[in-house]
């Protein structure tokens, strides 16, 4: 369901390939299996295999084949301030935001509302991790499908973001 629904806003963005490709590393057997032995259906198999492993394969291989995920983009910098973001291509962080929708989409069935994915990111420790660009451009979305609604943020990326990034 998930795929289904990231691939439905790639489709609606004109991301065609990337809705299509999006997350196949999921098919591999170590991410696969993991999926299957911790699914639970309210929340990411990962955080139980992390909680019973201390650590998840699945994620391991997974943050390290999909260009949507900030983990994709992390690398020494230059002046030996030690791990830090590096700047993602748009259509890569539209895709982050598509997969940040669907996955606050699928987690509350019934309950979503445009503001969940901006909530959630707030909880987590994402914002120190991306390049400031990277941050910029993903908190400006998130807040505004909070604010103005899906229809309008959608409108926006296609409008302004995407059309400056086929340029």
């Amino acid at each position: 369901r998930h795929k289904w629904l990231v691939m439905k806003s790639c489709f609606r963005l004109g991301l065609v390939w990337q809705g299509l490709m999006h997350d196949l590393s999921k098919y591999s057997p170590v991410e696969f299996f993991m999926g299957v032995k911790y699914y639970q259906g309210d929340r990411s198999p990962n955080n139980a295999e992390r909680e019973a492993k201390g650590y998840t394969t699945a994620w391991l291989h997974h943050k390290g084949r999909n260009k949507h995920h900030l983990e994709y983009w992390l690398d020494y910098g230059l002046h030996g301030e030690g791990i830090v973001g590096m700047p993602m291509p748009t259509k890569y962080v539209v895709e982050m935001f598509c997969d940040r929708v669907a996955a606050s989409k699928n987690y509350n069935r019934g309950s979503y509302h445009d503001g969940m994915p901006l909530e959630y990111y707030k909880k987590g420790k994402a914002g120190m991790l991306l390049h400031p660009d990277t941050k910029e451009l993903l908190e400006r979305l998130l807040t505004m499908l909070a604010e103005e609604g899906e229809e309008a943020t959608f409108n926006y990326i296609k409008k302004e973001i995407l059309k400056k990034y086929q340029e």
